[in-house]
């Protein structure tokens, strides 16, 4: 069993896939989570009613919506009694290469995506550092990708959000540090969740496997027990890190 540590935690997008693997690895430590999603309350109930120990609460905001993410980020620290842990994990992921949609779609993607992966994840940042200074410290953990770094010809705007997520990371890190706040990032590959599953099982599928020498994709488990270290009282000197979660699938 992990240790207890009874920390108020905060995971975006976490009614399904990592965000519910990361929420679940928090309150099975014993820490209290607050449990974000957009529109999918069924799937965060569910969520919820399967983390082991008291105290987890649901929060809901449309993370483009500036005032909703504010009120959603205080929601959390008024009802889980403060916030010592943040973790970015909200994503979209559009495809909309640039020589098969129109103009009006090509904007539509790039403001949709920045607007969650990046923006979204920038004032949720901002509304979480509030409450942890006073605290006199805490955790900020995003969960970017690899795309960041190898490129996303068929979602641009996926690779350049999770870029921009990583940068802003670091910059927060460097400023955030004298606050007792660490600030740190993980970037996965493919990960088996319901987002993949269709196209894991598709023929493309054996190819997405082989770009890793394990052959396989990585497991939410594996993600979460990065964020889970990250987040820890011990990682405070892995602030600014980007760890890539790759299976050796991308290398840089």
């Amino acid at each position: 069993m992990g240790l207890v540590t009874d920390r108020a935690i905060l995971v975006t997008g976490a009614s399904r896939g990592i965000g519910a693997a990361i929420a679940q690895a928090f309150a099975g430590q014993g820490d209290r989570v607050a449990i974000h999603y957009r529109a999918a309350s069924a799937a965060a109930a569910s969520v919820l009613a399967q983390l082991p120990g008291g105290g987890h609460v649901v929060v809901q905001a449309d993370l483009t919506d500036a005032g909703a993410v504010r009120r959603m980020v205080n929601e959390a620290a008024d009802r889980l009694g403060g916030l010592d842990v943040l973790v970015n994990n909200a994503g979209i992921y559009e495809s909309h290469p640039i020589t098969d949609v129109s103009y009006e779609e090509w904007q539509a993607a790039w403001r949709d995506t920045l607007g969650v992966n990046l923006v979204g994840a920038v004032n949720a940042t901002w509304c979480a550092v509030q409450h942890m200074i006073p605290r006199g410290g805490g955790r900020i953990v995003n969960v970017t990708s690899r795309g960041a770094y190898r490129g996303e010809p068929r979602h641009p705007a996926y690779g350049a959000s999770k870029a921009g997520l990583n940068s802003f990371g670091q910059s927060m890190a460097r400023h955030l540090a004298p606050h007792g706040i660490a600030v740190a990032s993980v970037a996965p590959g493919y990960v088996a969740t319901d987002m993949t599953t269709e196209e894991l099982a598709s023929p493309r599928g054996d190819v997405i496997r082989g770009q890793s020498p394990f052959d396989r994709v990585a497991r939410p488990e594996e993600i979460a027990s990065a964020v889970l270290y990250l987040a820890s009282p011990q990682a405070e000197w892995a602030s600014g890190t980007v760890l890539d979660l790759n299976g050796a699938s991308y290398l840089r």
